[in-house]
């Protein structure tokens, strides 16, 4: 299988710490330029049907604007309650001033 990556945006549109939200090919996706990295999650909270580009960002994480619950960036996992369920984590490039993200997989 192979990744297709889109442009989700200039890399210079991206604020230290601050989620930006984007569709690509119809997913929603939290955009994070944190820690000299960028990292692109899904958008929806596994916990409630919310937007976590909504929420605030800090030491690696994501949070819930609505519950409080925590994931990591890197893995999508949650690090805190009420959240239980994982969030889709997906793979970024940094080509020139363009982020690229890979939200589906082609065979």
């Amino acid at each position: 299988m192979t990744q297709t990556f889109v442009r989700a945006c200039a890399l210079d549109e991206l604020d230290e710490d601050t989620p930006k939200r984007v569709e690509l090919e119809g997913v929603p996706v939290a955009l994070v330029r944190t820690e000299g990295e960028v990292f692109a999650v899904n958008d929806i909270c596994s916990h409630a049907n919310v937007s976590l580009s909504e929420g605030e960002v800090e030491d690696c994480q994501i949070e819930c604007w609505l519950h409080g619950s925590s994931f990591d960036l890197r893995t999508g996992k949650p690090s805190g309650l009420p959240a239980t369920r994982p969030i889709p984590v997906y793979p970024v490039k940094i080509e020139g001033d363009d982020v690229l993200v890979s939200v589906t997989q082609e065979s």
